[in-house]
């Protein structure tokens, strides 16, 4: 069985194999470095961290001008505070300087759970691809989230790291990790399911059920939102049937959004979206909010299914 790790140990862990390579590494965070786990990295290097307090906007400022000193600076707070609360500071600040800032954000989605709608990033992903120049990033598991942190720290410039709250199966077979490069974890002739974040394991799940019913499913984990993959996308229009896009996020804006805008532009394909449907999250158990707003194996299953129907009309 997949060991299942939190996505936020493994980027503290890679924050200080990082730290010991590179001096110029600065960490900031908004007074949540137990929940984000920046507190690794503080505990081994406390003259490079910095707790700003519950300050996002200042955090932000801060944080481009060390980078305008050379510095490279990893910024972490919760998802909805550092988009939605900094956006500004983001956008004028560090995108619009093309800063070599790192927003790597923690507890995203409904996965959140008890902390409900306040806290549970629903639009973040939607909100950094309207600005230039930050590219994102959203791990599948564990060890992508390191090795997502080793390689934005190799790349000069604003980068947003969308990580979750709780546990995630480590995902095997997906192969090396490329900044923009989609990994197809399995081709299918009738549907491609496109998926995100903690999804990709619940595409895994429902194209396994879909397999016992002799529809070939195929995955695609699209880790990098920007820059987004569109060769992997088209290949998938072109070899299928039609396309499911699941992401962990409002369907507008996010991953379905960036799929529907290259087919829509370069090959017109059905694709059926699995997100969240303009609500606002609420206060739950995890696993009981990802069926309450259709984020389950057998919702993704169920868009499969009616894009085959629709494609065959």
């Amino acid at each position: 069985m997949a060991e299942s790790l939190y996505q936020r140990d493994c980027y503290g862990n890679a924050l200080v194999e990082l730290g010991k390579k590179n001096k110029n590494i600065i960490v900031l965070d908004a007074d949540l470095s137990c929940s984000t786990r920046t507190n690794i990295f503080a505990k081994a290097f406390p003259e490079r961290f910095f707790n700003l307090g519950v300050a996002e906007q200042n955090m932000m400022t801060v944080a481009s001008g060390l980078a305008s000193c050379g510095k490279t600076v990893f910024v972490s707070t919760f998802a909805i505070f550092a988009t939605g609360r900094a956006w500004d500071q983001v956008r004028n600040s560090i995108c619009y300087n093309n800063f070599d800032v790192k927003i790597v954000a923690t507890h995203a989605g409904v996965s959140v759970g008890p902390d409900g709608a306040s806290h549970q990033a629903l639009e973040d992903i939607a909100l950094m691809r309207a600005i230039p120049n930050i590219r994102i990033i959203v791990p599948c598991d564990g060890p992508q989230a390191a090795e997502a942190i080793h390689a934005c720290a190799a790349e000069a410039g604003p980068f947003y790291v969308r990580l979750g709250r709780p546990k995630v199966p480590t995902i095997e077979g997906k192969g090396e990790f490329k900044l923009g490069k989609a990994q197809v974890i399995k081709k299918g002739k009738d549907v491609t399911i496109f998926a995100c974040g903690i999804m990709l394991n619940e595409a895994l799940a429902a194209a396994q059920n879909l397999s016992k019913q002799n529809i070939d499913a195929g995955v695609v984990n699209v880790h990098t939102i920007r820059p987004i993959d569109k060769e992997a996308v088209l290949s998938a229009a072109k070899s299928s049937k039609g396309l499911v896009v699941c992401e962990e996020h409002a369907i507008a804006g996010g991953l379905a959004s960036a799929i529907d805008e290259i087919v829509a532009e370069n090959y017109p394909a059905k694709v059926m979206r699995i997100g969240v449907r303009n609500r606002f999250g609420q206060s739950g158990d995890p696993a009981q909010l990802l069926k309450e707003y259709n984020l389950t194996p057998v919702d993704i299953e169920k868009a499969a299914l009616a894009c085959l129907q629709a494609g065959a009309k």
